[in-house]
């Protein structure tokens, strides 16, 4: 391994070179912004940006650059997403599982792979720490690996790892992980999580999501039994399930166990736990989004939100309107499995109204918003006025139940559409009040 400076390291990429950039709260930041001090020497650098917080604005994202760097967003992240939506920069859509595939069957070549790793063991391998998701095939394909050695990393278990003779360039930095705090329930999102914990049997293998609501489903938890972990993102949320030992991974049939994650993000408290955990695993989100995988542990619960759904039970989760703002990500492939899973169940979990007062279940989709989940796979969805089975009920049925759930200002009006769409197939079902 060459210890050296980030300036010297990153004057291994040429012009034309393709990029990936290590994501989760792992950004490398160090090598980025030595990259951007590049910026004149470089022209038509493709740079590949998965799911991260960043704690700024990426570096390469400004107007003079926009020769330079071209920015190819397989998740539109919080530190490039003024730079997409002005137009400066484009998004892949792509299940996050299949993404690894486009690296290694050339879809998306990749010349160079920026990791930020933690200090390699004694057998000389370094960690990827808390995000193995698509750094793990970006390495496998990537003709030249450039690190940070970053103190602050754990040394995670599982596929992302790399011995510290493969790596063309590294830099050795003290630099603290991004956190994400742990987002306290309101009560709104409290009824939400209560409605889905009341629906999660014991023995049951969870995929859960960021924030409030995935917060509120943990916490009520409490009193199962024999839960497993096989998600994509990994949070502070589920620590006091497994301390407690609700989270034994007992019954599980896929790596029984063990806690499985492909990527992390959290607290600093979150971070210590991961270190030299051996009953965690990071992994290619290949393999952890992998539906036919997902599928072969039993009562597979997948949770998760959206933008706005449709009285169909379309899913809108990526966009607000024609505007990306974030990604599919492993939605699709959570439902998916889940839903092949035996006696699982899965779940969109939202409020019934955004911050400003909108309605999030709507007669139509917004114009240009895009669809995530599609009606023929939804089967649950959850608001803080109830659930919504829709799992082989007919359209009509799906509205009705829909509205049911949706803000009682706006259920009449809902009523109205669904009446002007379906006609007397709606009307029969009457009004539950």
């Amino acid at each position: 391994m060459h210890c050296t400076t980030a300036a010297e390291a990153v004057a291994l990429i040429r012009s034309h070179s393709r990029i990936y950039i290590q994501g989760s709260t792992s950004i490398p930041e160090v090598l980025v912004a030595a990259l951007a001090d590049r910026a004149a020497e470089l022209t038509d650098v493709t740079v590949y940006s998965a799911f991260a917080v960043g704690r700024a604005e990426a570096p390469y994202c400004r107007p003079e650059f926009r020769e330079t760097f071209l920015v190819n967003s397989l998740f539109v992240a919080n530190n490039i997403r003024s730079w997409l939506a002005d137009g400066y920069g484009q998004t892949i859509p792509a299940f996050l599982g299949e993404i690894p595939g486009l690296f290694r069957d050339g879809t998306l070549p990749v010349d160079v792979a920026l990791l930020n790793v933690s200090p390699p063991d004694a057998e000389g391998y370094c960690s990827f720490g808390v995000s193995a998701d698509l750094a793990v095939p970006a390495v496998e394909c990537a003709r030249t690996v450039i690190a940070q050695i970053n103190r602050a990393m754990p040394y995670s278990y599982g596929d992302a790892r790399i011995h510290v003779s493969r790596l063309a360039a590294a830099v050795e930095v003290d630099d603290p992980l991004v956190e994400v705090p742990s987002v306290v329930p309101s009560e709104t999102e409290r009824r939400i999580g209560n409605y889905i914990a009341e629906l999660i049997p014991d023995g049951a293998t969870l995929q859960i999501g960021v924030g409030g609501i995935p917060n509120a489903v943990l916490a009520a938890l409490e009193g199962h039994k024999h839960l497993g972990l096989h998600t994509e993102a990994m949070t502070d949320g589920v620590l006091p399930l497994i301390e407690k030992g609700v989270i034994d991974n007992s019954q599980k049939r896929v790596l029984p166990g063990m806690n499985v994650a492909s990527l992390a993000l959290g607290s600093r408290r979150l971070y210590d736990y991961m270190d030299y955990r051996k009953e965690l695993v990071m992994k290619d989100v290949a393999w952890t989004n992998d539906p036919f995988r997902i599928r072969q542990n039993p009562k597979v619960m997948a949770i998760n939100s959206a933008v706005e759904v449709d009285l169909t039970g379309q899913v809108c989760a990526d966009s607000v309107g024609t505007r990306i703002i974030s990604g599919v990500g492993g939605q699709h492939d959570f439902m998916y499995g889940g839903a092949l899973s035996e006696g699982g169940k899965t779940f969109i979990a939202i409020p019934s109204t955004t911050p400003r007062g909108e309605s999030k279940i709507r007669a139509l989709l917004a114009p240009g918003a895009g669809v995530v989940t599609t009606r023929h796979m939804v089967q649950h969805i959850v608001t803080e006025y109830g659930v919504a089975q829709l799992r082989g009920r007919n359209l009509a049925e799906r509205a009705r139940a829909l509205i049911d759930i949706a803000h009682p200002s706006v259920r009449e009006e809902l009523e109205r559409e669904a009446a002007k769409r379906y006609g007397y197939s709606f009307l029969r079902l009457g009004t539950r009040s």
